[in-house]
């Protein structure tokens, strides 16, 4: 049997429509905290860690892709979001994603395919954190890669002083880069998980290794010097880039609140 080419994990957690290109699979995050499940892929067999999907998020689809053979038989796998696709060459209802063809294209002149970067102008990723989360999580994450992987650490200042960041844990790229990336995310992670005590944050300050995931991409990235093919990210339900100023200006009146 010939090998296939990319394989893209769509995470998701709820019923929804999905591509009908055989690239694009399903799978359902969190399954093991659920009676019921949807008929995808999920994420709780085999090797797993899926009961810890509210603070691991997306990252549990990507742990279960790589403990479980599903990326073995593929050149390039991915992953993205059930509502969040990289903007392409396909129909999907009413938006353009990425088909395999495209795909092919910008891989044949690059590593990885990102989404474009988050600018936030008068932010550093550093204060942009510490507003939105708990600043002390970036200081041992810091801590724990100078004591585990010390040969990153420069790379981590360099991301924490930039004022762009790759987000959302959405990437396609060569199974080689995505087992090298794995093994290093997962053993920070593991480490990260007995020195954050999560158990007084709300719903949405638990998802803090998610949170740290995507910071840790852009690190492994700049350290490895991968080369970047930046494609846009299409919100097939759309942003409501106003309902989301409003929760960030929220949460750092909340985080001042609770560093006074």
């Amino acid at each position: 049997m010939s090998q296939k080419y990319v394989k893209l994990l769509v995470a998701t957690h709820k019923p929804y429509d999905f591509p009908k290109s055989d690239i694009y699979y399903p799978i359902e995050v969190g399954a093991s905290l659920r009676e019921s499940h949807l008929g995808y892929l999920r994420d709780d067999f085999g090797k797993n860690i899926s009961n810890k999907n509210g603070s691991f998020c997306e990252l549990t689809a990507l742990y279960w892709a790589w403990q479980n053979s599903f990326a073995e038989d593929v050149e390039y796998i991915g992953l993205v979001h059930y509502r969040r696709y990289f903007s392409g060459d396909i129909e999907f209802g009413d938006s353009a994603i990425l088909g395999e063809e495209r795909i092919k294209k910008l891989l044949s002149s690059y590593d990885i395919i990102l989404p474009k970067k988050r600018n936030y102008y008068i932010e550093t990723v550093y204060s942009h954190y510490k507003h939105a989360h708990y600043i002390d999580d970036i200081e041992i994450l810091r801590e724990t890669i100078e004591q585990i992987s010390p040969e990153y650490s420069d790379s981590f200042d360099r991301v924490m002083s930039q004022r762009t960041l790759y987000l959302y844990n959405m990437f396609i790229v060569s199974y080689y880069h995505f087992d090298s990336y794995c093994k290093w995310l997962f053993q920070i992670l593991s480490v990260l998980e007995n020195k954050i005590d999560i158990s007084d944050r709300d719903e949405y300050q638990k998802r803090v290794f998610g949170f740290l995931g995507e910071r840790l991409l852009n690190v492994w990235l700049h350290k490895n010097r991968l080369r970047v093919a930046e494609v846009a990210v299409t919100n097939i339900e759309g942003e409501n880039l106003l309902k989301k100023g409003v929760d960030m200006i929220g949460r750092m009146i909340s985080n001042k609140r609770r560093d006074s």
